[in-house]
């Protein structure tokens, strides 16, 4: 560790060598003290006023546009709206839907730091004529307050077919 002598620190200490007076060098060592201490307090202070900044969560609340591509190359999008208790909808807003669709009840939580796991049922059209139903869980974190982008897993609730993997990006939508 390195420690700088300020010009002021190195005036008092010109004086210290200079004066033989005990009074005088006991006055000199406190106010360096008393200088160094107030410059260690304010870059304390700095540094924690800069933790509360970073400790600041981005708001998981809102409206969230969710892109997902799974490992086989498949395309999807959701439409995830976060309500403040932790609960949300989850709905497909694929371009292929037909009928009207119907949003399902969702979750999300907040993990460590900047992560978040958001999930519930969903269904995603096959065809013309079918719906693969299952839960959809996206675990991601916060790339800014109004992106997340982390891996999604689709299991099926009907079947025996695997669970799907792949990545996904919400983007905060703007309405």
């Amino acid at each position: 560790m390195t420690i700088r002598i300020t010009k002021l620190e190195r005036t008092m200490i010109d004086q210290m060598t200079k004066c033989r007076n005990t009074a005088s060098w006991s006055l000199v060592l406190r106010a360096s003290f008393v200088i160094r201490r107030s410059v260690l307090l304010t870059a304390i202070a700095q540094m924690c006023c800069s933790a509360l900044a970073q400790a600041q969560t981005p708001n998981m609340t809102g409206a969230w546009n969710v892109e997902i591509t799974f490992a086989n190359a498949e395309h999807r999008s959701m439409r995830f709206d976060a309500q403040a208790d932790g609960k949300g909808t989850l709905m497909a807003t694929d371009p292929k839907v037909w009928g009207a669709a119907k949003p399902s009840e969702g979750t999300w939580t907040r993990g460590e730091g900047n992560s978040v796991i958001f999930s519930g049922p969903v269904e995603f059209l096959l065809g013309n004529v079918g719906r693969d139903a299952g839960i959809l869980m996206c675990k991601g974190k916060f790339e800014t307050a109004d992106l997340i982008s982390g891996e999604v897993e689709f299991s099926p609730s009907v079947g025996e077919r695997p669970s799907k993997h792949g990545t996904f990006k919400a983007v905060r939508s703007g309405t």
